[in-house]
């Protein structure tokens, strides 16, 4: 079987950009709900479209500081190898490949499925300061640390 290599520096690129995108696209959702709103009609019959309205922008803003959050916890990731898992570190186990940074969940990168999780995560918590060869259990599903980069 051959092995596949990943280049870290390009998932974390990949991460950065997702967020980047992510950021955009909210932004671009709330001007566009904003304007929606601007554009009902004044009177009391539309007060509680109007209302719904408002409600939705203050979520979307919530998730737009969330997602800037993640911009700036993604900057403290560091790029550098690892032989311990650590925040920044790329887990690849026996089951699936982790990549320690930040709460993103599931995301496909050149066809494979990697998970970036944040290091106080369970998953992470159970890995921190492992080494290749290591083994560990959560949630009664066994795995064994095949490569840390």
């Amino acid at each position: 079987m051959e092995k596949i290599v990943f280049e870290k520096s390009d998932i974390r690129d990949f991460v950065k950009t997702t967020i980047a995108e992510k950021i955009e696209k909210l932004k671009n959702f709330i001007e566009f709900t904003m304007e929606a709103s601007r554009d009902i009609k004044k009177t009391p019959k539309y007060d509680s479209m109007r209302e719904e309205m408002q409600e939705e922008i203050y979520q979307m803003q919530r998730q737009l500081g969330a997602l800037n959050d993640l911009k700036r916890n993604m900057a403290k990731v560091l790029n550098t190898a690892t032989e311990r898992v650590q925040l920044g570190s790329l887990v690849i186990t026996n089951k699936a490949r982790f990549y320690i940074s930040v709460s993103l969940g599931e995301f496909f990168f050149e066809g494979d499925r990697f998970y970036a999780i944040s290091s106080e995560s369970p998953m992470a918590r159970k890995m921190m300061g492992m080494r290749p060869g290591d083994e560990f259990t959560l949630n009664k599903i066994h795995q064994k640390i095949v490569e840390v980069l």
